[in-house]
């Protein structure tokens, strides 16, 4: 983290603090989106550990590991599901690889859009909501002013640490209200939410 980031960040005393316990890098560039998105849907609502063991399974289905949208289209919905992929997984899936072979999903084409244009062409995939698409802006293209308010990890983690008392859409305002204090780099406020998460529990969640 350069002095610049935490600077802004050192503003909220909470995320100061996080950033003398843990060190947050910068993340590389991803060189396949498809393959990146494919690995955020399989990742809904699962832990970093078990969504990772499915994930890998899902890869050994394809040869060289390379999961080739043609070939997803054509492979069984019955072997998606043996590899621990749900039901409504396996449609997801099966909607990111028709989407990408009708639109240009190339880094180079997709960089450089604002998030929220990303966001909006993605999310038309069935499946794929907001939540799946910041995942992306963060771990795949490197944004540093992304907040995942409904990330599970992410609320808990900030309930414990600012000690707040709030639910509902109440809740969510507040988080939001917290996470506008770290702009324009929420992403590597976030980062040191989940490395405060993942230091207090074994089955991590990316950071």
């Amino acid at each position: 983290m350069n002095k610049t980031i935490y600077e802004v960040l050192s503003k909220d005393k909470v995320i100061a603090s996080l950033a003398q316990l843990h060190e947050i890098k910068p993340l590389a560039v991803t060189k396949n989106i498809y393959v990146d998105m494919l690995e955020n849907i399989v990742s809904q609502q699962l832990s970093g550990r078990v969504a990772s063991a499915i994930f890998n399974r899902f890869l050994d289905l394809f040869p060289n590991r390379d999961p080739k949208p043609e070939l997803l289209l054509n492979l069984d919905d019955l072997k998606l599901r043996m590899v621990g992929l749900s039901g409504s997984k396996t449609v997801y899936v099966k909607a990111m690889a028709e989407f990408a072979l009708k639109h240009n999903l190339d880094v180079s084409s997709i960089m450089p859009m604002p998030d929220h244009e990303v966001v909006k062409l993605l999310t038309q995939v069935k499946g794929v909501g907001v939540w799946t698409t910041q995942m992306l802006l963060i771990f795949s293209l490197g944004r540093n002013d992304v907040f995942p308010v409904d990330d599970l990890a992410i609320r808990q983690g900030m309930v414990e640490l600012y000690n707040l008392q709030s639910i509902g859409k109440e809740l969510w305002l507040k988080l939001n209200q917290i996470a506008n204090n770290w702009t324009p780099y929420r992403t590597w406020g976030t980062r040191l939410v989940w490395a405060y998460v993942n230091n207090k529990k074994q089955n991590a969640v990316r950071m």
